[in-house]
């Protein structure tokens, strides 16, 4: 299977300025995802899409391929994830490069490891499945134990409530949250789907101490506490 890697990296950001490239416990954000895609077995080619021109120098120092920029129209605050990789495949097709599926790497999860990007890969090849996207578990947060706040302040049960109150989470379904650090797609889903999940999406299960995903200030602290104790403490799976 050949598999194209694209690591998505706007310049502009406001929460954190010039976020992919913030340092954290001595290295930049893009350099970790620059370091899980250098030590993958099974990406074929990886692709820095960038409208930063200190993003792309920055990821041509860490060995990244920045063969073109990505458009400003594809560059703004709201803009999509889909089209940024359909650009890339579109580009890329247009010089005669097909790809079987495409895993969309953003450098805001410093804590995916080599082996969830190629277990991900190795799950879709498995299981035939349209798409490989990685989960957590909710954990204490279930959403049976969420309530709504009404117009008066009053609490409000929501229909999926826990059957009472202090119900064991053991006891509750298990449920899962998108992790943001792998998504992987076969090419056909994401080019006439528009969709980066498919009809048949597989999880792929990352354990909550390496759930992160980089959106503020206080994001980067925690990233930084997990990285000093090393993210291989905690491998991820597949969930099936």
């Amino acid at each position: 299977m050949r598999v194209l890697g694209i690591i998505t990296a706007r310049g502009g950001s406001k929460g954190i300025p010039n976020k992919n490239l913030v340092e954290v416990a001595g290295k930049s954000l893009l350099r970790y995802t620059a370091e899980a895609v250098s030590a993958s077995q099974l990406l074929t080619r990886t692709i820095l899409s960038t409208d930063s021109n200190e993003i792309a120098i920055a990821g041509q120092e860490l060995g990244l391929e920045f063969p073109f920029v990505r458009p400003a129209h594809l560059a703004k605050d709201d803009t999509p994830t889909i089209p940024v990789l359909k650009h890339v495949v579109e580009t890329l097709a247009q010089q005669g490069q097909s790809y079987d599926a495409v895993f969309t790497l953003q450098p805001t999860n410093p804590l995916r490891l080599a082996s969830d990007i190629d277990g991900a890969i190795g799950l879709l090849q498995e299981t035939g499945a349209d798409s490989v996207i990685g989960f957590s578990d909710v954990g204490e947060r279930h959403p049976a134990r969420m309530k709504r706040i009404d117009a008066m302040g009053r609490v409000v049960d929501p229909e999926f409530a826990e059957a009472f109150e202090g119900q064991r989470r053991q006891d509750l379904p298990p449920y899962y949250l998108r992790d943001g650090s792998v998504y992987v797609t076969r090419s056909e889903v994401l080019m006439q789907q528009d969709s980066l999940k498919g009809n048949d999406c597989r999880g792929w299960l990352i354990p909550i101490e390496r759930a992160l995903n980089v959106d503020s200030p206080f994001d980067l602290f925690l990233v930084e506490q997990l990285l000093k104790l090393g993210p291989q403490r905690f491998p991820g799976r597949a969930a099936g």
